[in-house]
């Protein structure tokens, strides 16, 4: 289609959002690709709009004046019709000469209809009288379709090329048309020569004042619609450059920290302490089970690890805090405390080992090994906020980060998929106190825990 805003770069017809520049082309790509489909839906729904219009015309016509001679202007429709069929089967994103011949002859063929004399006609009606039905109105028509589809350019183009086609007809007309004879002379008789009724009413009048009036109310009517198309245009471009930067941002950071960020003005610069549950997981004994394979596969094998698990950690209300090689660290409750956070991490826990059961019955049956992780939860205070300088990293570090970590590791001495921490299972059963959450799981008392000079109670999955 005749999109100007869609043309390649280089061209130097893009209508870049403001304060993009020109280097900044490429990245825009994204954006024009995203538009695409909108301009296609609004050609398709331009041709539509047309033809409905055309054949409400029609029928109006033929009930109004219901003689042969309306069969000229009900063809004249029939032209318009089809040439937007044409438009719409060689409309393209980018320039397109054809398309705008197409255009320009939709404004021929109007014009063409409303001026030119109907040679079906049998009635010696003077040309002049042509313009006495007020047919210009249909212009409007072919207008407001053309912004449904077309850029802000050609909107005001075919509000340019109406207003020369328009005078010009009516100049030609005023200039070789003879008037019809007694016509005038009767006129003046009827209302006298310095009436003004004359001047509108004489039946081979132009009233030429009147017919400069209507095409500059048009072109003044284009150039607000382009003027408008832009800005839509504009906004649609921002719109979605801004929704193509959501989504880098959500390859990233979960969909809660994305969310909290696209509703800040400013980073998440301040430093809060904040109760956090705290998971981490890790594939057991992944250095023997990547030994030996081609590098593509252990790419393969971590892909498919981490995207099963971080679906669970986003399908729990989790946010992915960092992967660690063949593990991942999440965190329940960041960047805001929310009501289930321990129950979240506990039923992401489970939730991962059953995706896991499900991965290792698909890699049985295609002869691969089975994969074992081990996971450790906690629940317990931590500090929140950015760290680095330009490059920012929300940051979730405290006693609660080391002591899940060490829960993890802990999961190879206890032989168990999960180990909780007692302080997890705490918080867990305040947020749900119908129900029995430590069911299939093994408490084990006095744990020593590397790094913290208390011991601890360790619930584990048996």
């Amino acid at each position: 289609m005749t999109d100007t805003a869609l043309t390649p770069p280089k061209s130097r017809l893009i209508d870049l959002p403001r304060g993009a520049e020109a280097e900044d082309a490429p990245e825009m790509q994204y954006v024009l690709t995203a538009l695409e489909n909108h301009k296609r839906e609004g050609l398709e729904l331009a041709v539509k709009a047309r033809w409905i219009a055309m054949t409400i015309f029609a029928i109006f016509v033929v009930s109004v004046h219901p003689h042969f001679e309306v069969t000229y202007h009900i063809g004249i429709m029939a032209l318009l019709c089809l040439n937007g069929w044409f438009i719409q089967r060689v409309g393209r994103v980018g320039r397109s000469r054809l398309e705008l011949f197409l255009i320009f002859m939709d404004l021929f063929l109007m014009t063409l209809g409303m001026v030119g004399p109907n040679p079906l006609s049998v009635d010696a009606m003077p040309l002049a009288m042509q313009y006495r039905f007020d047919n210009f109105l249909y212009f409007f028509v072919i207008l407001a379709v053309g912004t449904m589809a077309y850029s802000w350019r050609t909107v005001i183009a075919i509000g340019v090329w109406t207003f020369v086609m328009w005078l010009g007809a009516t100049a030609l007309s005023w200039w070789f048309t003879t008037p019809t004879p007694g016509l005038t002379e009767a006129a003046v008789e009827a209302f006298g020569a310095d009436s003004n009724l004359l001047k509108f009413l004489d039946p081979n009048s132009y009233v030429l004042q009147l017919r400069i009036q209507e095409v500059i109310v048009f072109l003044i009517v284009a150039i607000t619609l382009g003027v408008s198309a832009r800005r839509t245009n504009t906004l649609l471009l921002n719109n979605a450059g801004l929704e193509r930067e959501r989504a880098n941002l959500s390859r990233y950071f979960s969909p809660n920290v994305v969310e909290q960020l696209s509703q800040n003005d400013e980073p998440l610069k301040q430093v809060k302490i904040q109760n956090v549950a705290v998971l981490f997981i890790d594939i057991i004994g992944f250095t023997r089970l990547a030994s030996g394979r081609d590098p593509h596969q252990v790419i393969a094998l971590l892909r498919g690890f981490h995207g099963r698990m971080e679906r669970e950690v986003f399908r729990h209300n989790g946010t992915l805090d960092k992967y660690l090689g063949d593990g991942l660290m999440a965190t329940f409750g960041t960047p805001s405390a929310g009501e289930r956070d321990a129950s979240n991490a506990l039923d992401c826990a489970l939730a991962m080992q059953e995706s896991l059961a499900i991965w290792n019955r698909e890699r049985r049956r295609m002869g691969e090994p089975e994969i074992q992780a081990g996971i450790g939860i906690h629940f317990g205070e931590t500090l929140l906020g950015d760290i680095g300088a330009n490059r920012l990293e929300y940051a979730v570090i405290g006693t609660a980060v080391n002591v899940a970590a060490r829960l993890e590791e802990m999961t190879r001495r206890l032989k168990t998929p999960i180990a909780m921490s007692d302080a997890l299972r705490l918080q867990a059963q305040l947020e749900q106190p119908n129900f029995d959450l430590t069911h299939g799981f093994e408490c084990h008392p006095d744990q020593e825990v590397r790094g913290l000079d208390e011991t601890m109670k360790v619930w584990a999955q048996r």
